[in-house]
């Protein structure tokens, strides 16, 4: 059993790790480091060098999106000001890099993203499911305000409230049910309500909230 726990710990650090393949340019290589490390005038030197910006790691990700990832700001900013950068440019995984900056709860990056013309919306996961599950009020709101469609469903139908009720984020709970998120839906895959899904993750306070405002919805005129 800890040979196997060992094994399972070691792939999963194999997987999370930054990937540099052989296959990569010198230049590409330190495009991506740099990237992570907010290293600007590396990135610049690698784009004067005919890097694209729009390139791919070998884990299928942009650099705009590592850099989203590691919270590098200033080598986002120089990406996203470059001519032909793909804003909306997706990982294999789904991930953008507005949905990155949103799980970072980088509220700056989100803002800076956003006044480049970032889409809020897209089909499946969502920058708002992501700041949803980290807990974000600010930039919920943020997103909310930009018309991010508040019941957006993941390939498995799991809307922003049932990621928020399942991560036990209260003060978003809240938020999205004062905004009009639906109460009553119902996933694709278990086929539970965000309150269900609160008490499946042992969250019974969340549960009690979203069924208090179900009542309260109900005994309105």
């Amino acid at each position: 059993m800890m040979r196997r726990r060992l094994i399972l710990l070691g792939l999963a650090a194999a997987l999370s790790a930054p990937a540099f393949a052989s296959g990569q340019s010198d230049d590409e290589v330190d495009f991506f480091r740099a990237a992570q490390l907010d290293a600007v005038s590396r990135v610049q030197t690698a784009l004067l060098r005919g890097v694209s910006p729009n390139v791919r790691d070998p884990n299928g990700e942009t650099g705009l999106i590592v850099a989203m990832r590691y919270e590098s700001l200033k080598v986002a900013r120089l990406l996203m000001d470059q001519p032909g950068i793909d804003l909306e440019a997706k990982a294999p995984n789904g991930n953008t890099a507005l949905m990155m900056a949103a799980f970072r709860t980088n509220k700056q990056a989100v803002l800076e993203m956003l006044q480049r013309g970032a889409q809020v919306n897209q089909k499946g996961w969502t920058a708002l499911h992501y700041a949803a599950a980290a807990g974000s009020v600010e930039i919920t709101t943020i997103l909310l305000d930009k018309y991010a469609y508040i019941d957006a469903e993941t390939p498995s139908g799991m809307t922003p409230l049932m990621i928020a009720a399942r991560e036990g984020q209260e003060d978003v709970v809240a938020l999205l049910l004062k905004e009009g998120a639906d109460a009553t839906l119902k996933d694709g895959g278990f086929h539970l309500t965000a309150a269900e899904f609160a008490l499946k993750a042992d969250k019974p306070w969340i549960a009690k909230t979203i069924n208090a405002f179900l009542a309260a919805k109900q005994a309105k005129p």
